[in-house]
C-alpha cells in the first residue's frame, strides 16, 4: 500500500522485491537480504550468476543512465555468504492425499515441485537425464555456472521430500496416458532439449550440429571429439555465445562467429558479447551463412554474405543480402538457431510450429484435464521466467484440487511481470555513477579450462554498488498532504502500525482534512482518507464515546451546554414594573 511497485520488482517475473534486499545488503544484514530473496526463489546462487536479470533492464539507473545496479551480482553475493542447507524452511503441509507428477527438473519443474510439495502433495519428477538442472545443466556451461552449486541449491528439493526418478524418459519408460492415470495432476516442464539446424546447402555434411547436442556433451563430458578445430558458430544469442567459448575450452584453434544482427543488434547480453570478444572469438556480425562447403562429405569451410535487412517493411523475417560474400574455413559448424520441445503426450497436446504445447497462457491449463505446462514446453525463455511459470502451474493446480475456477479472482498481473505504475521524476541531485563488476579471471587463462570466470564481488563493493540503488518510492501523496509530513516520509509507515497492531497517533487521524488529494494521485487508489475516518470511529468507541483528543473535551462540554434547557443564545426578557 501507499505506492507502487517499483520498475525493478514487477519486471522481474517472480517479483523478488529487490529494492528491500539490495538496501539490506547494503547495510550489512546479509542473512535479512537473504531471508528476503529465498522467500521468493530457492536458486539464489545461480540466478546470481546466470539470471537474464529483467530487473536490471528496467532499473532506473538503466532507463536513465545505461549503469543499471548489479542485482545478480548483489545476489550472488549475499547467497554465498549466507546461504546454509540448515536454515532452509521446510515447512511442509499436512498430508493431502494428492499425487503429482512433474515431467523435467529444470527450474520450472523444481518450482512447480517445491510450491506443490509444501502444500502437502505427493510430488515426483521423472527426469530423463541423470541430474537436476534441466537444459540449465547442459546447456549452460559450467565456467558460467559451476554443477556444486545447483547441486546444492537442488538438494531443497531432496530435504522436502520431493522424489526424483532420474533416467526415466515418459514415452519410452513410461507412457503419457499411465503417468494420467496414476497420477491427479501432471505438469509437463521439459524443456527444449531438440536442437534446431537450418537446411542450408551442405548441412548434412560431418562436422555439423545443433547447439543443444554440442553443449550437453560438453557439459557432460568437458569434451566434443567430433568437433575439429576451426570452428563456426552460426547465432547470436547467448547460446551462441555460449557454444564459441566452450569450443576454446575443449581445444579449439580458430572460434568463428557470424549471425544475421549486426554488432550492436546481437541479442546475446552484453556481458557475453564482450567476455567473448576478450578470449578472442572472431566475429562475423550482420553476415549470414548461405551455404556449408564440403569435401568428401567432411565440412571444409562455410559462405557468408552481407546482409541488408532482417526484415521487411511488414515486419515479417525475409532476409535481404549485398552481393558481398566472404569464405571462412572451417572445419565445424554449430548451429545455435533455437530449439524444439519434444512431444511426450502421442499427440494428446497440441503444439504450435515452434514445438511448444497449446495452453491456456492464463492458467497454463492445457486441453487435456488435469495437464499442465510450465517452461520452455510452453514458452518461457529464462531461467527466472520458466520458474513463474512453474509458479503459476502450481496455482492453478491448487485451484483444480479445490474444485474453483481456475480464472475466478485471481491476480494474473502479480504472476508474471508488468509494467510499474510508479512513474516518478529523478530524486533531486542524482547523479550518474559507474556500474561495478565482479573480478574476472584473465582471458587467456580462463579460456583453457572449465573454472569459474567471474569470482564476484567483494564486501567493499556490495556496500559501494548497493549505495548506488535509488531505492524508487512514490510518495505522490505526501507532496499533495499538508500534514502526513508532520508524521512521517511515507505513508506505508504510518498507516503499518495501525493495520498490523491498531496503534496510531490520534492526532494524525484527527489531523485530516479529508480533501481527498492523496488518494487522487495514489498510483493504487489507496483510500487514505477513509482510513483517517475510520480511526477516528475507532478511537471514539475504544475512549467510551469520547474524542481522544484533549482540546476536544472543550468542544464536548460546549455541546452539552448547547443542547442543554439552561442554555439560550436568546436575549433574556426582563419583566417590566
Amino acid at each position: 500500500m501507499g505506492d507502487a511497485d517499483p520498475a525493478c520488482q514487477t519486471a522481474c517475473p517472480m517479483h523478488t522485491d529487490v529494492k528491500q534486499y539490495v538496501r539490506l545488503a547494503g547495510e550489512g544484514n546479509y542473512q535479512e537480504a537473504l531471508d528476503l530473496i529465498r522467500g521468493k526463489l530457492f536458486l539464489p546462487q545461480t540466478l546470481g550468476r546466470i539470471c537474464a536479470h529483467p530487473c536490471e533492464a528496467a532499473c532506473r539507473r538503466n532507463t536513465e543512465f545505461n549503469q543499471p545496479i548489479s542485482v545478480a551480482g548483489i545476489k550472488r553475493f549475499v547467497a554465498e555468504k549466507m546461504d546454509k542447507q540448515s536454515n532452509w524452511d521446510l515447512t511442509v503441509a499436512n498430508d493431502s492425499g494428492k499425487k503429482i507428477a512433474i515431467v523435467g527438473a529444470g527450474p520450472a519443474g523444481a518450482q512447480a515441485a517445491i510450491e506443490l510439495r509444501r502444500s502437502g502433495h505427493q510430488v515426483t519428477i521423472y527426469e530423463k537425464l541423470n541430474v537436476y538442472g534441466g537444459m540449465m545443466r547442459v546447456g549452460i556451461p559450467e565456467y558460467r555456472l559451476p554443477r556444486d552449486v545447483i547441486d546444492f541449491e537442488y538438494g531443497y528439493l531432496d530435504m522436502l521430500g520431493i522424489e526424483t526418478k532420474f533416467g526415466v524418459e515418459i514415452g519410452k519408460d513410461i507412457s503419457f496416458n499411465e503417468l494420467r492415470l496414476s497420477h491427479d495432476a501432471i505438469v509437463l516442464a521439459h524443456g527444449a532439449h531438440v536442437g534446431s539446424i537450418i537446411p542450408l546447402p551442405g548441412h548434412k555434411a560431418q562436422g555439423v550440429f545443433s547447439a543443444v547436442e554440442y553443449l550437453k556433451e560438453v557439459s557432460e563430458t568437458r569434451d566434443f571429439p567430433r568437433a575439429g578445430k576451426r570452428i563456426m558458430v552460426i547465432g547470436g544469442g547467448d547460446v551462441a555465445m555460449d557454444c564459441a567459448r566452450s569450443s576454446w575450452r575443449i581445444g579449439a584453434d580458430e572460434v568463428h562467429q557470424c549471425s544475421l544482427e549486426e554488432m550492436a543488434k546481437l541479442p546475446a547480453s552484453q556481458i557475453e558479447i564482450d567476455e567473448s570478444l576478450e578470449e578472442g572469438v572472431l566475429f562475423n556480425a550482420g553476415w549470414g551463412p548461405i551455404s556449408i562447403e564440403e569435401t568428401d562429405g567432411k565440412v571444409t569451410g562455410i559462405v557468408l554474405k552481407k546482409v541488408i535487412s532482417i526484415f521487411d517493411e511488414n515486419g515479417n523475417f525475409a532476409p535481404s543480402y549485398s552481393d558481398e560474400t566472404r569464405t571462412i574455413a572451417v572445419d565445424t559448424v554449430i548451429f545455435a538457431t533455437g530449439q524444439v520441445v519434444a512431444d511426450i503426450t502421442d499427440g494428446a497436446l497440441e503444439q504450435t510450429r515452434g514445438g511448444r504445447y497449446v495452453v491456456d497462457k492464463q492458467t497454463l491449463a492445457s486441453s487435456v484435464d488435469g495437464v499442465y505446462v510450465a517452461g520452455d514446453a510452453c514458452g518461457g525463455n529464462i531461467v527466472v521466467e520458466a520458474m513463474a511459470l512453474g509458479h503459476k502451474a502450481a496455482l492453478s493446480i491448487e485451484r483444480q484440487f479445490a474444485k474453483r475456477p481456475l480464472t475466478e479472482n485471481r491476480d494474473f498481473e502479480k504472476e508474471y511481470n508488468y509494467p510499474s505504475r510508479l512513474d516518478i521524476p529523478l530524486p533531486k541531485g542524482t547523479t550518474d555513477t559507474p556500474r561495478l563488476h565482479g573480478q574476472l579471471r584473465d582471458a587467456e587463462e580462463r579460456k583453457q579450462d572449465f573454472k569459474q570466470v567471474d569470482l564476484g564481488f567483494s564486501e567493499e563493493q556490495i556496500k559501494q554498488e548497493a549505495s548506488r540503488c535509488l531505492q524508487c518510492t512514490c510518495k505522490l501523496c505526501m507532496n499533495e498532504c499538508v500534514m502526513m509530513n508532520d508524521f512521517g516520509d511515507c505513508p506505508k509507515t504510518l498507516f503499518s502500525d495501525f493495520i498490523n497492531n491498531k496503534a496510531m497517533d490520534p492526532l494524525l487521524a484527527y489531523s485530516c482534512n479529508a480533501c481527498d488529494q492523496c488518494t487522487i494521485v495514489c498510483p493504487k487508489d489507496y483510500p487514505m482518507k477513509e482510513m483517517f475516518l475510520s480511526a477516528r470511529v475507532d478511537f471514539v468507541n475504544a475512549n467510551g464515546g469520547n474524542s481522544p483528543i484533549p482540546g476536544h473535551k472543550a468542544i464536548n462540554m460546549h455541546q452539552k451546554l448547547g443542547f442543554s434547557k439552561f442554555f439560550t443564545m436568546a436575549k433574556r426578557t426582563v419583566a417590566s414594573k
